[in-house]
């Protein structure tokens, strides 16, 4: 018995599975087009400690509509809660946005079990990168001992010292000297260093000096002072410095910058010293930015590891650069973050997203090997 085709049907279907197979092609050539073209050489990731919106939007005001990380085209909103807590501290922020796990507040790069988890940094290395931390702090503080570290209690600054030891980080940069020399266990870290072949600088014109190799700038015996109190271009210049050095490895950097003082500006409702940080920690992102214009294989990540002090903005003027703030709080809230990004892979954040994506994408744009949700 004949079999009768329906050819308008056959028409359809072979239509049909010539649109699908086009649009399955177009679907491939997208993703290598992602693998290829977006992933980043280098990643600079800038956090401002205690950095909301308000903060962001206070310095804009400030500086009559200048400000640096406002050019990156590329926005996120960041949820910031931690395992413990709706309002999260610096250490479980910090190694959210470093290892991509939730932990409990205090703790730095552990999970809430206290088993250790690795960071983005220790990938870095692991994979060939060099690596670099600058702060406006003490090294061994919560956001950069969080890249550095698995620890109990933040409170640990001797330990999280002799964790340097154990990592092979190429550049670290700020204060806590004596974190490193003056210890309850009498040892000397600084011979370990120089042992470890790193060059010790303890102040800026040293750092300046070094020109190749690896590089520890204890800068300060505690927390570098405060803008107002004469600090003056410390995190610009070494974010320069930094990226000097770094980007002599030939298969790419993972660099960390922390605008540090925002937070203790929130901390203690003043709104000058707020502003003051915010600006100087812009200047460093106009570094960075600066660099990846030039370089063209570098990711910026500019964010922040929670607000601080519940700041609002009830009036102001941007013509006269004067905004006026109001606080909620004398600690950190649960207000989401921004982020901006600019270079290859910086159209990944988009959306509302949760502090340990930051961690999730630039593993996988750094390529290391694919995550599962």
């Amino acid at each position: 018995m004949p079999i009768h085709i329906n050819k308008s049907v056959l028409i359809a279907t072979i239509v049909s599975l010539i649109f699908s197979t086009f649009a399955q092609a177009q679907t491939a050539s997208k993703d290598i087009s992602i693998n290829q073209k977006s992933r980043p050489k280098n990643i600079i990731l800038l956090i401002g400690d205690g950095m909301g919106l308000a903060q962001m939007y206070a310095a804009l005001t400030a500086t009559q509509d200048n400000l640096r990380m406002t050019n990156c085209p590329n926005i996120a909103l960041v949820k910031t809660f931690s395992d413990s807590d709706y309002i999260t501290d610096s250490a479980a922020a910090g190694t959210a946005i470093a290892t991509g796990n939730k932990t409990t507040n205090g703790m730095i790069g552990m999970l809430p079990d206290k088993t250790p988890v690795t960071s983005i940094l220790k990938y870095a290395e692991n994979h060939g990168l060099a690596t670099g931390l600058v702060t406006t702090c003490d090294i061994t503080h919560a956001t950069p001992a969080a890249f550095i570290a698995n620890v109990e209690n933040r409170k640990m600054a001797q330990e999280i010292a002799l964790q340097f030891l154990y990592t092979d980080i190429d550049v670290f940069i700020g204060g806590g000297y004596d974190n490193f020399t003056k210890r309850a266990d009498s040892l000397n870290l600084i011979d370990s260093l120089l042992v470890r072949n790193y060059q010790i600088a303890t102040t800026i014109s040293e750092m300046n000096a070094i020109n190749r190799g690896k590089l520890a700038a204890l800068l300060y015996p505690k927390h570098p002072s405060k803008m107002s109190e004469g600090r003056g271009d410390m995190l610009p210049v070494s974010t320069a410095k930094a990226l000097e050095l770094l980007s002599k490895n030939e298969n790419g950097f993972f660099l960390m910058v922390e605008g540090s003082q925002i937070d203790w500006g929130g901390h203690d409702n003043d709104l000058d010293y707020i502003l003051n940080e915010t600006i100087d920690f812009d200047k460093a992102c106009g570094i960075a930015l600066d660099f990846a214009e030039k370089n063209g294989e570098t990711l910026i990540i500019i964010t922040a590891d929670h607000e601080t002090g519940g700041l609002s903005l009830p009036g102001g003027e941007l013509k006269s650069g004067k905004p006026e703030g109001k606080f909620s709080t004398g600690d950190h809230s649960a207000i989401p973050v921004p982020l901006y990004a600019k270079g290859p892979g910086g159209d990944q954040f988009d959306g509302l997203i949760d502090n340990t994506d930051i961690f999730k994408i630039m593993y996988r744009l750094f390529g290391f090997e694919v995550i599962k949700e």
